[in-house]
């Protein structure tokens, strides 16, 4: 039987550490961001409940309420001390799943901390990982690989967005995870604030918002079905949940258009830490924006997140397959065997989040 920890970094107390204060300031956000943290832990410990490989614990804070499945322990962490939790965690299991946000280069720093226990991350390397949570270095690279993304610039701190831009436009930090700092300013009669940190500037895209997982590891990649994303109206949008099915025409360009953007990624960190299809291991998800044209030439995609992702928590409800135990046979270079209730051709399944992407 294998040994799994399950860390997520919200949940398991880096929130309330120094890193949290970097992330926001603001406790109501916080607490969004703990509750979606709480979901996607729930979602990973239920599956690995249901596994008889596995004997599975999640790290805990030791304030964070959260009632695990039967068959999962639970370790509680002390305050201040997740760092180390996850490091003494980490060489005491055979493998380990890390969800944590690239903002503040958090995901990287817990990715370089386990490197060296002997436990098998199933998730890409810090290397992917920085890549990931740098917008700008991810659109160059992208569009280095082939692979369409939105027309855009660096916005330096301290700049405004120049008027010549075209309207609407998008503005998101640099270094950030999903929704985070994110802005649209629809016409020039918005007024177009200094940047306070380091920006991606960005033309608006028109289309469908989708979201593709891939299983990733040694063997090949995996697109998982695609699910449609749902979002709050106004200049600064929030990450409101999922839908399933997306319908097929598009969700076969997005799953294709995923695995290209991934395969792009992995090129561009071939000569750091690991190269080759291992940089991209275990769950990754590619957001992007499906335009209307049926040939894909509308098609961007916008980011790629190292780590699990809240499409787990719908995809999970129709997967006949253990999404657990598939993430690990990728990750360790086998071919997972992934089968999807039929219910998503006929049936709408909408699952919702609690926060900012």
């Amino acid at each position: 039987m294998k040994r799994l920890c399950l860390y997520e970094w919200a949940t398991a107390g880096g929130l309330d550490g120094p890193d949290g204060r970097r992330v926001t300031r603001d406790l109501s956000l916080a607490e969004a961001i703990r509750q979606e943290g709480l979901a996607m832990l729930s979602a990973l410990a239920g599956e690995a409940a249901t596994s008889s490989q596995l004997s599975t614990r999640v790290l805990l804070g030791d304030v964070v309420p959260f009632e695990p499945p039967a068959g999962v322990d639970v370790v509680r962490v002390p305050s201040g001390k997740e760092p180390a939790a996850l490091v003494a965690a980490a060489q005491a299991s055979d493998w380990l799943i890390i969800v944590a946000p690239e903002t503040a280069g958090i995901l990287e720093n817990r990715l370089r901390r386990v490197a060296d226990t002997g436990c098998r991350v199933a998730g890409p390397t810090a290397a992917f990982a920085a890549l990931a949570a740098d917008k700008q270095a991810t659109a160059t690279a992208l569009a280095s690989g082939g692979v369409p993304v939105p027309a855009g610039r660096l916005l330096a701190a301290g700049e405004r967005p120049p008027d010549a831009f075209a309207r609407p436009l998008v503005r998101k930090h640099r270094f950030s995870a999903g929704c985070d700092g994110l802005t649209i300013l629809h016409d020039k009669t918005c007024t177009a604030e200094l940047a306070e940190h380091d920006e991606r500037l960005e033309a608006y895209v028109e289309g469908t918002p989708v979201s593709v997982s891939v299983l990733c590891g040694p063997s090949g990649l995996w697109p998982l079905p695609a699910v449609l994303q749902e979002f709050s109206p106004g200049a600064s949008p929030r990450y409101l949940g999922g839908r399933l099915p997306v319908p097929r025409d598009i969700a076969s360009r997005g799953q294709r258009l995923a695995t290209r953007a991934i395969q792009a990624a992995v090129r561009a960190v071939a000569n750091r830490e690991t190269g080759g299809a291992s940089a991209a291991a275990g769950w990754v998800g590619v957001d992007m924006i499906l335009g209307a044209r049926e040939d894909g030439r509308g098609d961007r995609v916008l980011e790629i997140n190292p780590r699990i992702t809240t499409s787990l928590v719908g995809l999970r409800q129709c997967s006949r397959q253990n999404l657990v135990e598939a993430i690990l046979t990728a990750a360790a270079g086998g071919v997972p065997g992934l089968l999807f209730d039929e219910c998503l051709k006929e049936a709408s399944l909408v699952f919702s989040a609690a926060l900012l992407c």
